[in-house]
């Protein structure tokens, strides 16, 4: 048996429940005719050839031309990968339609899109804002963190244990200067990259929900910008991949 943590990462790359249950019988026994998978996995006898059909088009499994015919897992590896190229090629198409039909109606109407940004002050302030979107989060967090002291991980790593128990994934980019004992904890909860000379901050929550913190420069107190909004956190998410790639791995 799959643990919940893969069943509900299956169902967000579009499995659904019956297919779940076939992939992970074909997973236990190697191969099985749609009768035996069908009693193995407890999907009744009169869908299970729909769904067997259903993961073989998104290619989860693959079939052997005998009598009975056979049914087998494919890699994950391999399931994943024509899933991504199914929904990048069904989002291109989508996104053509989208823009070239509805994109001329939004221009005629005259309005203009308001997205919803907030400037904050003050750490309570801006801590509360991040937890609540921390909260709210389901698949992914990134962080940018220039330093994460004492009280910041004592904090922050509750919260960070209950975001990976749920499935979430996490990857926290900090500085050199964080203490290695501090990235060695957070590095239990979460993918830890290290960048020298960081300056600045923030966070992005399921692509859309977005903090960056600024630096007062003076003393002052701290700043952030707070944002539900898809295309400021998706330059947020751009930077911070380019900030990956010039980052390096954490010391175990």
């Amino acid at each position: 048996m799959i643990s919940d943590r893969s069943r509900r990462a299956l169902e967000g790359v579009g499995l659904s429940g019956y297919e779940i249950r076939i992939f992970s019988a074909l997973l236990g026994t190697g191969q099985m005719t749609a009768a035996e998978t069908s009693r193995v996995s407890g999907v009744p006898y009169s869908k299970i050839y729909e769904a067997l059909a259903g993961l073989e088009e998104k290619g989860w499994i693959g079939s052997k031309d005998s009598r009975p015919t056979m049914y087998y897992p494919k890699s994950p590896a391999t399931g994943l990968e024509t899933t991504r190229q199914r929904l990048e090629s069904e989002f291109e198409r989508d996104r053509g339609v989208i823009l070239s039909e509805l994109g001329p109606m939004y221009e005629k109407s005259g309005t203009s899109e308001k997205p919803d940004i907030w400037v904050l002050s003050g750490t309570l302030n801006i801590a509360a804002k991040i937890l609540e979107m921390v909260d709210s989060c389901r698949r992914e967090v990134l962080i940018a963190l220039p330093e994460a002291g004492d009280e910041l991980v004592e904090r922050a790593l509750p919260k960070l244990r209950s975001l990976h128990d749920r499935g979430v994934r996490i990857t926290v980019l900090t500085s050199d200067r964080t203490d290695p004992a501090h990235v060695a904890a957070i590095g239990r909860v979460a993918s830890v990259r290290i960048q020298n000379g960081m300056y600045g901050g923030g966070i992005i929550a399921d692509k859309k929900h977005v903090v960056l913190l600024l630096d007062p420069g003076d003393g002052g107190d701290v700043v952030a910008v707070w944002a539900e909004h898809a295309g400021l956190a998706g330059f947020a998410r751009r930077y911070f991949e380019y900030l990956l790639k010039d980052s390096g791995e954490a010391a175990p």
